[in-house]
């Protein structure tokens, strides 16, 4: 399409470095050598928005110096300058609970396979830099397929010129969970995705925007992911005693979400014996029958020491809370992975 610009300036402040010539001369005529003018300026004292470099666009600052020569072109030269607009992440609308749910039934017409339902909640708005998200959610799957949770930081882009709008939109950071088997649910007791070096949030520029949210999806093979956005600001000053003054906002958050305990078992639950874990079926699979004796002496010419009969069972599979091998999932139904 046609391009489209536009542009706002925030401060221009002009200064005057060389003194007014002497009496009787035009020009200010400098020496040979080295010439030092310094010079300092007051940012205004409304908030600048944020120095940013997108996709489509940018907020930038130049300190600016020009040197003008009769009879000849000015010379100039210019430097950026970082300027950071602050964001209080515990101001009281950042320390909001985010909470959302969403189910989607997976199949269509008369070939469904039963509802996949999911749940989540961050415990505020607002984090900074290298700030962990504690993420809790609770996904059930009723339906008949193998389906992989989720979870992203995404950063939007808007930008505004001649009355049209532009957006970019990338992933910054992303965390998975584990399969969860038809008929099996799975809860995220606090997991946590990272934020990575990444702009503040930019909400008060009339041209570009820069907006974060977290996005907990679950993957569903030959079907629409089911995804839940939650919005999330990114700040510069990071949130001290976020405990204690949380407190009360979370006791008055009124949702049933029973399934967000933080606490851990008193008794942490032992792994499994591995006659749990192997069937019959498995076990005859893997160990043959043993063969008849072998009369040592006959065959081999020389003392018996010891027979050791070869081993060929498996080692016992790691310990997992989740079963690889779900029995209640059919053997010919196709499964899919996304890494």
């Amino acid at each position: 399409g046609p391009r489209r610009e536009a542009e706002v300036r925030y401060l221009d402040i002009r200064q005057n470095l060389l003194q007014d010539p002497p009496e009787g001369e035009e020009n200010l005529i400098l020496l040979d050598g080295r010439h030092e003018f310094p010079f300092s300026f007051q940012l205004p004292q409304e908030p600048l928005v944020t120095s940013f470099t997108g996709k489509y666009g940018s907020i930038q600052y130049f300190v600016k110096a020009v040197l003008e020569r009769p009879a000849a072109p000015d010379q100039s030269v210019q430097t950026e300058l970082q300027v950071i607009s602050h964001i209080d992440v515990s101001s009281p609308a950042l320390l909001t609970p985010v909470a959302r749910s969403q189910e989607k039934m997976v199949g269509c017409w008369l070939f469904t396979s039963g509802p996949v339902s999911l749940s989540a909640k961050i415990e505020r708005r607002g984090y900074c830099n290298g700030e962990a998200i504690p993420i809790y959610a609770e996904i059930e799957n009723c339906s008949s397929r193998l389906v992989v949770p989720k979870a992203a930081i995404f950063q939007t882009q808007t930008y505004l010129a001649s009355g049209k709008t532009k957006t970019f939109r990338q992933m910054v950071a992303n965390v998975r969970g584990n399969h969860i088997a038809s008929g099996s649910t799975d809860t995220w007791n606090g997991k946590t995705l990272k934020i990575p070096p990444v702009s503040p949030s930019i909400l008060d520029c009339c041209i570009i925007r820069v907006e974060y949210s977290l996005a907990v999806y679950v993957h569903i093979p030959g079907a629409k992911k089911l995804m839940i956005e939650m919005p999330l600001v990114i700040g510069t000053i990071p949130c001290i005693g976020f405990s204690s003054r949380n407190s009360s906002i979370t006791s008055q958050f009124s949702m049933d979400m029973s399934w967000l305990a933080l606490t851990l078992p008193e008794h942490p639950e032992a792994p499994p014996n591995y006659a749990d874990v192997v069937s019959e079926e498995e076990f005859s699979r893997h160990v043959p029958a043993y063969p008849p004796p072998i009369d040592c002496e006959e065959q081999l010419c020389c003392p018996v020491f010891a027979y050791i009969q070869e081993f060929r069972f498996q080692p016992p599979p790691l310990y997992s809370e989740i079963d690889p091998h779900p029995t209640d999932v059919e053997e010919r139904q196709p499964v899919s992975f996304m890494l």
